[in-house]
Order: structure tokens, then C-alpha cells, then sequence
């Protein structure tokens, strides 16, 4: 029989309710008309959705000038490389990557196979599990570039949100490189914080976070705000708990009218009028191969790990979407979608 030259994948054609317009087309073309030279073709077994996912197609008209449509859903995976363009000579056919996609593009990790950019994967070792791979690149990799250029052995780093995606990645990418991690959650997820090797946690349902920052003065090298919006005050206050040259990175998260009412007024008033006195570093992850190899290399080495919250099959995609946009915020880790059966070890 003749190999199938067609594939199945999760697209939407316009922008507007997620779930409404996310189908599962199956007459996809399978092979690429032909690779560039720093392009590969793989195979996907396992694939992490993000709210990033559903949050840009539901911003409307807006969507139409970030994303190009019709458009696959996801950004994260794990596959397997069936070929790559002559100018990549690290990664061969057969090897495992783990890898982010540019959301922007049309190409999305919910389909049997992809086609991406040398920059958007690394290679992955054979012992690492599938899921945990496929769960890391997004989270992991914005709390690589949010902490690893600011950073060096032995500084003390708050991060605002410790137990979401991104958080979860930050305490252990802080803690292998050497740092003193402080972090904020609820109290129901401190042992989770506390196992992943955060050395503090600050409870943010009982207690004024800033003002416990307040109280420690200034020794923190680094704050990394994964939540965006509470407390308000963070960013405003930040001179109080960072030393001299210490660097505030905004990653964000909900904003309401009220937190970005006083984010702008931190940016834009003058100091003596109560606006902020650091630099506002706002971040936008970026592909980048090393920092991918990185994360990965470190997932073999066991000093990352995904935090899983569940899995679903690829035909149940709805489902796990469902789950993570009436959830988000309440799950204890990702979210996986096992795109293809991989043969179990």
C-alpha cells in the first residue's frame, strides 16, 4: 500500500470563539513541497497547548494582522525528524526534537506532521519522556530569557507567580543556575514550589506580597512578573526590594483596567510623582536554538522537569482546550496532546 499523502490536523479559519471554529480537517497535504535549507519535516508525537493558543484567535478583527489563517492551533511539541534541508548538520532523520512554532505563522503543533525552522527545535535524548519534552518549549523557554541574562550564581530572585507554567520552569532554571529562588503562590501550592526547589514562598491569598518584598530591602538581583496584575504595586515598588543594578522583567498575564491603569502610570509619570525608578523590561519570548538545546539538555540531565496536569488524545483536542480555558489558573502543570502513538519503551 502506498504511504498516505494526507494528514489530519486541528485548524480554524477565522478569528472569534476558539471552540467554535476549531475543526479537524483530515485531507491536509502530508509531504512539503520542498524544504529550505535550514528547515525539517517532522513527525508529531506529543504536542503542549498554551492559553496563547485561544487568546490571540479570540481578540477578533485584531487577530487578522497577528496570525495568518486558516491556521493549525498550537505552538509546543515533541517529534520525530523525518528530514531536514541540506544546510542543518546536528539533527539527522529519526532523531527526537523538542521544539516551539512561531505563532504567527500558519503552521501549528496540533497536526501529524510540521514543517519548522532550525531555531525552533533542538534535539532531544532518546531517555527523555515524550510528554515532558513536549510540555517544556514555551514556558520553559520564556523563563530561560527571562532569568538566565540577568542572572549569575548566588543572587536572590523573586518570581511573581510561581506555580503556573512559566513559574514552574523559572524556580528550576533559577535554581540550576545557582540563584536563591523566592516566589509567590497560594498555599496549596507551596509544596509543589518548595519541591521543584524554590527556597521561599510568600502566600499571596494572606499576606501584602510587596510589602513583604518591602520588608527584606533591597537583595533581590531579579523580579520576574509572570502575573501582571497583582499585586498592582509591584513594579512601582520594586526600588524597595531590588539592589542597584536589579532588573524587573514584566512576562504579564490578565490585565485588568485597574492593573493596567497603574502600570501605565508607573511607566509614564516622573519618579517624584510616584512612577517607577527601574527599567520596565517587557518581554516577548523568542525562538532561539541554544536556549532550546539548553532546556532540553537539562531535561536529560533531570534539573527540568514538566509539571503534567493531564493528556488527552488527539481527537479529544476540544476537550483539552475546554479544560484549559475554564480551568487556567487552577491546573497544577500542562496540559498534553498525544498527536501520535508513540511505541512505549
Amino acid at each position: 500500500m502506498p504511504p498516505k499523502e494526507t494528514m489530519r490536523a486541528w485548524q480554524f479559519a477565522t478569528p472569534g470563539p476558539f471552540e467554535k471554529n476549531l475543526k479537524l480537517v483530515d485531507d491536509l497535504p502530508r509531504i512539503p513541497i520542498g524544504l529550505e535549507a535550514e528547515q525539517l519535516f517532522i513527525q508529531v508525537l506529543s504536542a503542549g497547548i498554551n492559553p496563547a493558543d485561544y487568546k490571540v484567535p479570540e481578540l477578533g478583527v485584531f487577530a487578522h494582522a497577528m496570525i495568518q489563517l486558516p491556521k493549525t492551533a498550537g505552538m509546543d511539541f515533541c517529534g520525530r525528524v523525518v528530514a531536514t534541508g541540506k544546510a542543518i548538520g546536528d539533527i539527522r532523520p529519526a532523531d527526537l526534537v523538542l521544539g516551539r512554532l512561531e505563532p504567527s505563522g500558519s503552521e501549528g503543533s496540533l497536526a501529524e506532521y510540521i514543517v519548522a525552522e532550525y531555531d525552533d527545535v533542538a534535539r532531544v535524548q532518546p531517555s527523555v519522556d515524550i510528554d515532558v519534552a513536549a510540555g517544556a518549549p514555551t514556558a520553559a523557554l520564556t523563563a530561560y530569557q527571562t532569568i538566565c541574562p540577568y542572572v549569575k550564581k548566588g543572587d536572590k530572585i523573586f518570581i511573581n507567580g510561581g506555580s503556573g507554567g512559566t513559574g514552574t520552569f523559572g524556580i528550576q532554571i533559577a535554581k540550576a543556575m545557582g540563584c536563591y529562588v523566592t516566589v509567590s503562590c497560594s498555599a496549596d501550592k507551596e509544596a509543589l514550589c518548595k519541591e521543584l526547589g524554590a527556597d521561599e514562598t510568600i502566600d499571596y491569598t494572606s499576606c501584602n506580597v510587596t510589602k513583604v518584598l518591602k520588608e527584606r530591602g533591597q537583595v533581590f538581583t531579579l523580579c520576574v512578573d509572570n502575573v501582571g496584575n497583582s499585586p498592582p504595586d509591584l513594579y512601582s515598588e520594586s526600588d524597595s526590594f531590588l539592589v542597584s543594578k536589579g532588573q524587573y522583567v514584566h512576562v504579564g498575564g490578565a490585565m485588568t483596567l485597574d492593573g493596567a491603569r497603574r502600570l501605565s502610570q508607573s511607566l509614564l509619570l516622573p519618579k517624584f510623582l510616584g512612577g517607577g525608578k527601574r527599567k520596565f523590561h517587557t518581554f516577548i519570548v523568542k525562538n532561539d536554538h541554544d536556549d532550546l538545546q539548553k532546556i532540553s539538555d537539562w531535561i536529560a540531565e533531570g534539573k527540568l522537569k514538566t509539571v503534567i496536569d493531564s493528556t488527552y488524545e488527539f481527537e479529544d483536542v476540544p476537550k483539552a482546550y475546554e479544560k484549559l480555558k475554564g480551568h487556567h489558573g487552577k491546573n497544577f502543570g500542562k496540559i498534553i496532546i498525544h498527536v501520535h502513538p508513540s511505541p512505549k519503551k
